[in-house]
């Protein structure tokens, strides 16, 4: 897999910008103008973990008007959404306008007038209102992590949800087992670039933004609570004890 390049923080954080990525993390630019199918689908790890989930998650909380998917990627999510209620206002947000051109080509292509797609870059988030902000596997990426999630938070309608998942302890220690023995746990099969695992994981690896339920309401003022308290579990396994699927109610 090509892996995207990173800008170290203390490096050339104007380019970074410009490019149209966070300072803190990789050049979403370039990987989307580069990546394969392949490449694509390792990079929506929503589509396998959480798309399922989240109709049961809206038929317990109820169903939302507006909703925004961040760091959407290839936009699976915020597709789906947009498709299975075709009477709510859906947006994806991304760092990259690669993939957010692709995204609304395909949207146009598929007559979705109710689905858009904008850029913003994390910890920054637009000044509007969504009943149901959600994010799967873009934290990891943020280092101004409390920020992030006050500014989404705020964008949160009352009696609406912030849904995301977080890198704990747990994948801390997990990821750096990994970026230590990379021959045994990133090799050909796996979904990441041995050679560049620790520049892309830096911030978790150094436990940076690393979250916990108690930080999380630190932040917010609220206490998170687990989805799968009131949606089904998929049956494939995956680390939910490593990176927590959550919401904070408004």
């Amino acid at each position: 897999m090509t892996e995207p390049t990173h800008f170290p923080a203390t490096e050339d954080r104007t380019r970074a910008t410009e490019d149209g990525t966070h300072p803190d993390t990789i050049d979403w630019n370039r990987f989307w103008t580069d990546a394969d199918e392949a490449e694509a689908d390792d990079a929506s790890p929503a589509s396998r973990h959480v798309i399922d989930a989240l109709p049961d998650f809206f038929e317990a909380r109820g169903r939302p008007d507006a909703f925004a998917d961040v760091g959407c990627g290839p936009g699976v999510v915020a597709f789906e959404m947009a498709e299975r209620y075709s009477d709510a206002t859906v947006v994806g947000y991304d760092a990259a306008e690669p993939v957010l051109e692709d995204n609304r080509e395909r949207a146009a292509d598929r007559g979705l007038d109710n689905l858009a797609f904008e850029r913003t870059v994390l910890p920054a988030f637009p000044d509007r209102e969504f009943d149901a902000v959600f994010l799967y596997f873009t934290l990891c990426y943020v280092a101004d992590i409390e920020s992030a999630l006050q500014h989404m938070y705020d964008a949160v309608a009352p009696g609406g949800h912030l849904v995301f998942n977080y890198a704990n302890r747990h994948a801390q220690a997990y990821w750096q087992t990994m970026a230590e023995d990379p021959d045994e746990y990133l090799g050909a099969e796996s979904q990441f670039d041995a050679d560049r695992f620790e520049e892309r994981f830096r911030l978790l690896l150094d436990g940076e933004n690393l979250l916990s339920y108690e930080r999380i309401h630190d932040a917010l003022g609220t206490w998170p609570q687990s989805v799968w308290s009131v949606a089904d579990r998929p049956d494939k396994r995956w680390a939910w004890r490593h990176f927590p699927l959550v919401f904070v109610p408004k």
